[in-house]
C-alpha cells in the first residue's frame, strides 16, 4: 500500500479531508488538557503560512499532515494523523518524510513539532525519535507543558 501512496496538496474543506480533521481534532480533545490541544481546527488549516497535503491510494485518504512556515527557515509539522484502521503500516512515516522533503525543497534548515506525552502518543514519538527529531525547547508561540514535548530535527 505505501508503494501506491500519492501525495497532494489538500483543501481542509473537502469531505474527507474535513472527515479526517475532525477525527483527529476528537482524539487530541479527548487525550490531552483543554490548554494543551495544539491540534489545528479547520480554519486554522486555511491559514496562508500552512500547507496541509493528503496521502491517498486509489483515491482514498489514508493520511494528512501539514507544514506551517514557522519562518524563512523553519517549519513546523501539523496536523499529523493515519486514519486508526491503517496505523502500524508506515503510512505515517510516509508523510513525515514526504513533508520533510517538501521543507527541504523550500531550503528549510529545521523541522520541528509539539507533540503530547500521553500514552497514546508514545508510537508517535518513537516515530519522530527513529527519524532524527529530538527534543528541544519549546519553539514559535508554544508555552511550554509537562503535558507536551517540541522535537526539533535540522535538516
Amino acid at each position: 500500500m505505501i508503494e501506491d501512496l500519492v501525495f497532494r496538496i489538500e483543501n481542509p474543506l473537502t469531505n474527507d479531508v474535513r472527515s479526517l480533521i475532525e477525527t483527529h481534532l476528537s482524539f487530541a480533545s479527548s487525550i490531552t488538557q483543554p490548554e494543551d490541544v495544539h491540534a489545528l481546527a479547520i480554519d486554522g488549516l486555511l491559514a496562508d503560512n500552512i500547507t496541509l497535503f493528503g496521502a491517498r491510494a486509489d483515491g482514498r485518504l489514508l493520511a494528512i499532515g501539514a507544514l506551517r512556515q514557522v519562518d524563512s527557515s523553519h517549519v513546523e509539522l501539523k496536523s499529523m494523523h493515519t486514519a486508526e484502521a491503517l496505523r502500524g503500516r508506515g503510512i505515517g512515516r510516509a508523510v513525515l518524510e514526504h513533508l520533510t522533503a517538501v521543507a527541504v525543497e523550500r531550503g528549510c534548515d529545521r523541522i520541528s513539532l509539539e507533540t503530547g506525552l500521553m500514552d497514546e502518543m508514545a508510537a508517535s514519538r518513537a516515530m519522530y525519535a527513529s527519524a532524527g527529531f529530538t527534543p528541544c525547547e519549546p519553539f514559535a508561540h508554544y508555552p511550554g507543558s509537562p503535558n507536551s514535548v517540541c522535537m526539533t530535527k535540522e535538516l
